[in-house]
């Protein structure tokens, strides 16, 4: 950064980009904190997580390149690395706990290791 001030349109979409990221993790945490089985609790916050720090990282791509003249690569780079490690986590960890049969809330239906 120069110093210099950004326009007002920038600073506006940085800071809506950031509300929108923030409340998606918000909303992944409290599903994570709320929800009653260990199926439940991965399913909604590796979604919810996932679009949070991607408008966050997406914020952040914004910021740093309306003060320069390109884009900013580092952004680019964390996004995709986030987008493909995020899925591949979570399957491995749901395939491990079909394996170990975890114990499920009443409220599941079906049980995973029956497929």
């Amino acid at each position: 950064m120069t110093g210099e001030p950004l326009a007002l349109w920038v600073e506006i979409l940085v800071s809506l980009l950031l509300i929108l990221g923030s409340l998606f993790v918000l909303i992944g945490a409290l599903g994570l904190y709320r929800l009653p089985d260990f199926f439940m609790r991965l399913h909604g916050p590796t979604k919810a997580t996932t679009l949070g720090v991607g408008g966050v990282v997406l914020a952040s791509l914004v910021f740093f390149s309306a003060g320069r003249d390109g884009l900013s690569l580092h952004e680019l780079l964390i996004s995709l690395f986030l987008f493909i490690s995020a899925p591949v986590s979570a399957y491995m960890l749901a395939k491990a706990a079909v394996l170990q049969q975890l114990p499920l809330d009443p409220k599941t239906r079906g049980k995973p290791w029956d497929q």
